[in-house]
């Protein structure tokens, strides 16, 4: 079973150790800026394409409005605010006639990273450098000069893999606090008889998100304590050679977090020291209803960011195809 944070020690030195211990910087050359999506090979995606078979499709995405789970508590970041600029009753009062058509129009504002979304290899820093070396002052007030979302905008697609580590342990969700290790990552895999290959998107599930639509509100969804992942799975990411992972919580790994001494330590090593693409605030329900029932836990999973220019990340609406 997963275990409660404050069984785990970490501090600064196995932080670093970690981080040195899992660096990919110059894998695959020194002007990289794609990360571990350097895993899937053409053949993959033809191999995952496969998994096709019975047609189902699986959004895995929040709607992006104003219910989002956006409250302050981190950074700057909101629900999206969508807004109106030409609307059916424009039209009826017969403001549109001059132009010869009638029609309605509409824009959003919205942080790229306030719903479901990817971060990109140059959201985080470790120390003055984030991925593959860069200085982390390539990213400014003009955006990301490096490790851009963009650079991958044709990278997210492959074999998904769903590890429902809640359903295995015999949960709804997992409470705030809870730590998952690399033997609950493992046991639920060989629970679910799924193999983890290199380049493929894994999706981990604490049941937290379907707890908060369940009741009605989000509370510190957005910011506050979750369940997650624990510190010990950047080896196993590391190791695993996986493309990205992904989680229905908002930042993947475990909070509180398994130390004082850094805020999310595990983003410290598997974004800019990895160089892995992170997937968050991921709808999981009917994925995982369909798989427990069918007992198959692969798919094809596409999933391509917005390709906005130097954004450090961006929403998205992910799909999951068995």
């Amino acid at each position: 079973m997963p275990r409660r944070y404050s069984e785990g020690k970490l501090d600064m030195a196995i932080l670093r150790e970690t981080a040195e211990r899992c660096k990919n910087w110059g894998k695959w050359g020194p002007d990289d800026e794609i990360g571990t999506l350097n895993y899937i090979a053409p053949e993959t995606v033809v191999a995952a394409a496969g998994l096709i078979r019975k047609g189902r499709t699986f959004s895995l995405a929040l709607n992006f409005d104003r219910n989002g789970p956006q409250k302050g508590l981190w950074g700057n970041r909101f629900n999206p605010i969508h807004t109106m600029l030409a609307t059916g009753t424009d039209a009826v009062s017969g403001t549109q006639d001059e132009g010869g058509i009638r029609y309605a129009d509409d824009m959003v504002s919205l942080p790229l990273q306030c719903g479901t979304q990817w971060d990109a290899l140059g959201h985080i820093f470790y120390g003055d450098k984030m991925w593959n070396g860069y200085d982390a002052r390539l990213v400014d007030s003009d955006g990301a000069q490096k490790n851009g979302i963009e650079k991958v905008k044709d990278k997210m697609a492959g074999r998904g893999v769903l590890l429902d580590v809640a359903r295995h342990c015999g949960v709804d969700f997992f409470e705030d606090g809870t730590a998952i290790t690399n033997r609950d990552l493992d046991d639920t895999a060989e629970a679910q008889g799924v193999e983890i290959r290199r380049g493929d998107f894994v999706i981990v599930r604490t049941g937290q998100m379907e707890q908060r639509l369940s009741i009605g509100e989000w509370g510190g969804y957005a910011g506050g304590d979750a369940p997650g992942l624990a510190f010990e799975t950047a080896d196993w990411i590391h190791r695993k050679e996986i493309a990205a992972i992904c989680t229905d919580t908002w930042g993947c790994e475990v909070r509180p977090n398994e130390t004082a001494e850094a805020q999310q330590p595990w983003h410290w090593v598997v974004i800019p020291m990895i160089g892995i693409t992170m997937g968050e605030i991921f709808y999981l329900k009917d994925l995982a209803e369909d798989c427990a029932e069918d007992g198959v836990y692969e798919f094809f999973f596409c999933a391509p960011p917005l390709p906005i220019t130097k954004a450090v990340g961006s929403p998205l609406n992910p799909m999951a195809i068995k």
